[in-house]
């Protein structure tokens, strides 16, 4: 399933936000991208359109199953592209900026062939 960039966002978000706390609320995505809430709003309900994302009746958020695999994607494309960068020398801060911007637009095939090269590269480093 093709979805926009901030859809994508949003979802790696909420993976982000649920991995540092037990619930998320649209609150919580609120205070961390620092959009209004109205915004929010609409991204949630379009989310849940779409089914990658649930809300309870107490507004508590969870990815369902394609909308974690998404997240998930996506937020392993951020951590990879950051550490690639910060490796090269960018600072950290940059180095995450540029990578969220990457991570969207990265073919498959030229992410699988980074990550194949820093793996490779990992021992190296150690040694």
């Amino acid at each position: 399933m093709k979805i926009q960039e901030s859809a994508e966002n949003y979802l790696e978000t909420i993976l982000v936000l649920g991995q540092a706390q037990n619930t998320v609320r649209s609150i919580d995505i609120v205070h961390k991208l620092n959009f209004s809430k109205p915004s929010v709003s609409v991204a949630m309900k379009n989310l849940r359109q779409k089914g990658l994302i649930i809300m309870d009746s107490d507004g508590h958020i969870a990815l369902t199953e394609s909308g974690r695999q998404i997240a998930e994607t996506i937020y392993e494309r951020h951590t990879v592209l950051s550490k690639m960068l910060i490796d090269l020398g960018v600072d950290p801060e940059i180095a995450a900026d540029d990578a969220c911007r990457m991570e969207h637009v990265i073919s498959p095939e030229s992410f699988a062939a980074i990550k194949q090269h820093l793996e490779q590269r990992q021992p190296k480093d150690s040694e």
